[in-house]
């Protein structure tokens, strides 16, 4: 059994990143909100994924396992 790695801590908050993700993820705001331009542009341009890939980042942000852009993970909501 493999244990992760603790990450640091990120100084964004979950709140704000899922609001953004759910309201304007076929845009990728939630990505740019983290740092993660590269990624917001490829949202942006695919339309988050024809909408998968901003379910999977709402997801992922509710259970606290996205990360910004320099590898910190998201662990406050507010």
């Amino acid at each position: 059994m493999s244990v992760e790695p603790k990450r640091p801590k990120s100084r964004r908050k979950i709140l704000p990143a899922l609001l953004l993700c759910l309201v304007f993820g076929l845009f990728g705001t939630h990505r740019f909100y983290v740092g993660k331009v590269g990624t917001g542009i490829l949202q942006m341009l695919t339309l988050g994924g024809l909408g998968f890939w901003v379910l999977f980042d709402a997801v992922l942000l509710v259970l606290g396992k996205f990360v910004d852009a320099q590898g910190a993970q998201l662990r406050d909501w507010t």
